[in-house]
């Protein structure tokens, strides 16, 4: 019976890692998102705004508050990028974080 147990015990400690690295790299993706979107419009304090990114991403399951905050900011500043730019953007990133991630 401990064989089940130890496999049971695994699986939940493996998913648990999953769900970790998942978190991380879309809060890492969203941080960089923030620091690419900062030099696109000029803000001076990239990294603060960067964390005002990775803080969108808490308002709503899924990635549409992030896309509505950066395209909000985009249209604000008066430079012209769709939302489907920013998923791409997005999508680019989300690669980048995880290989950071891997490597770390």
């Amino acid at each position: 019976m401990t064989g089940m147990s130890d496999r049971e015990k695994a699986f939940e400690n493996k998913f648990a890692h999953d769900e970790e690295m998942k978190f991380k790299a879309v809060a890492r993706r969203n941080k960089l998102l923030g620091l690419w979107v900062a030099g696109q419009i000029g803000k001076a304090d990239a990294e603060a705004y960067a964390k005002e990114v990775v803080a969108a991403d808490f308002q709503e399951a899924g990635d549409d508050d992030v896309i509505r905050k950066v395209k909000g900011d985009f249209d604000a500043a008066n430079v012209a990028m769709t939302e489907e730019q920013i998923v791409q953007k997005m999508t680019e990133l989300h690669a980048e974080a995880k290989r950071q991630l891997f490597e770390e």
